[in-house]
């Protein structure tokens, strides 16, 4: 890093904090931003400055939105009787990408990892317990992702809201056990909603 001027050097550092750069790809994504029209890397810094200012989770189901609810949450044509449970807002993306599944979510924001210190009270879980007490909701899919600590989270909430008077199933197991609901194809994403089997 000694070759590299402070601004380079410090743009490498920033870009290897993102999920899944390492160095190298984090000096060819430095030099791409140095290679671009000042316009074009202004706009991708107004870009996220917008992001960071005007995106934020949505007040019923946490997903992401620029609204006071998100675009699923508003849409009146869902089936508000289901909710399917899923970690992130990238994996509500994903099964919303199949076009299979029209029903309502409920994001946590995570998932329980004792070992990361993530609890149950780090996430959504307690909202997801009060929408299913206002009555509407009869089924509970849990779309957590077939991890130890995803199925672990599936498990924790099943316990708690057990003895509520809904259904709770889960996506079938077309996705393979350790895999990630994100980088699943919609083919696997759509015969895992059809098949989902009681929790």
């Amino acid at each position: 890093m000694d070759q590299l001027s402070q601004s380079v050097s410090q743009l490498v550092d920033y870009f290897e904090r993102f999920p899944g750069i390492g160095n190298k790809s984090a000096q060819r994504l430095a030099y791409y931003i140095l290679r671009i029209p000042e316009a074009e890397a202004t706009a991708l810094a107004d870009a996220i400055l917008q992001v960071k200012k005007n995106v934020h989770y949505c007040s019923v189901c946490f997903n992401l939105t620029e609204e006071k609810l998100c675009s699923v949450c508003s849409d009146n044509r869902r089936d508000r009787t289901r909710v399917l449970v899923v970690e992130q807002p990238r994996d509500l993306m994903a099964l919303e990408a199949t076009a299979n599944y029209r029903g309502l979510y409920h994001v946590l924001l995570g998932r329980i990892a004792p070992l990361e210190g993530i609890g149950p009270e780090q996430l959504t879980i307690e909202a997801l317990t009060a929408r299913i007490k206002e009555g509407t909701i009869e089924e509970i899919i849990m779309g957590t992702n077939p991890t130890l600590e995803g199925d672990g989270t599936a498990l924790y909430i099943s316990n708690v809201v057990g003895n509520l008077p809904i259904k709770i199933t889960r996506l079938a197991r077309g996705i393979t056990s350790g895999s990630v609901l994100e980088h699943a194809n919609r083919e696997m994403l759509s015969d895992a909603i059809d098949g989902r089997q009681p929790f």
